[in-house]
């Protein structure tokens, strides 16, 4: 039975993802900040629960603990969006952008050192980016350059270690809490589900993709 962690799996991508790996037969380690909700929504199911924080060190090691001695994917899905409103750069709080980071980009990173020695041959790296990685929109200066630096780290982990898979993943916009967060107050029912994004992840999970970075739904579209 393969072995995977996804963190973030108490809601939107996370979850969906995760259940879909479930019910293909993984033994799942999954994480959320909140305790309650996480074990709620995997009741049942199998997956191990590890409530806590990605920017907490006790808490990486408690999830590659959890996992055991042979890990076969990893999928850095925790991320915060910082302040909502969502701020301009000239008044963006520091300490704030900051924490972004912590969580955004150097959790992944040592969530991923942890992880390393423990990984199979060919095993997946999966981390979660946005458009907002590689687009410059107005106000998306914090979330969006922390995930320009996370895609950075994955395209040198893919160089630096061949023998493994190492995506960047944009999921395309989802309508998640998040998405919400960062358009207070906006009707956002038209946008897609995160079940929408999944079969693409499987994709990269299932297949031989070569590292890099992809979106999501249009690898369902290129299969289709």
């Amino acid at each position: 039975m393969p072995v995977g962690i996804v963190t973030g799996a108490s809601r939107g991508l996370g979850l969906a993802l995760g259940r879909a790996l479930i019910a293909q037969g993984w033994r799942l380690v999954v994480d959320a900040r909140g305790s309650d909700e996480l074990e709620h929504v995997w009741a049942g199911t199998g997956a191990v629960t590890v409530a806590g924080d990605i920017a907490d060190a006790q808490h990486r090691l408690a999830l590659i603990e959890a996992a055991g001695d042979q890990i076969d994917l990893l999928v850095n899905n925790a991320s915060v969006l910082g302040p909502s409103p969502l701020p301009p750069l000239a008044e963006y709080p520091v300490d704030e952008l900051r924490r972004v980071y912590e969580i955004n980009v150097a959790g992944p990173l040592a969530l991923v050192q942890l992880a390393l020695p423990r990984l199979t041959a060919g095993a997946r790296i999966v981390n979660l980016t946005s458009d907002a990685a590689v687009e410059a929109y107005e106000g998306w200066g914090g979330y969006g350059s922390s995930k320009a630096a996370l895609e950075q780290l994955t395209s040198i982990l893919a160089a630096e270690h061949p023998e493994l898979r190492v995506y960047a993943v944009d999921p395309g916009d989802m309508r998640t809490q998040m998405h919400q967060d960062a358009f207070p107050g906006e009707d956002i029912s038209d946008r897609p589900l995160p079940e929408e994004s999944v079969p693409g992840f499987l994709e990269l999970i299932a297949g031989d993709l070569p590292s890099g970075r992809y979106k999501a739904r249009e690898l369902v579209r290129v299969e289709a």
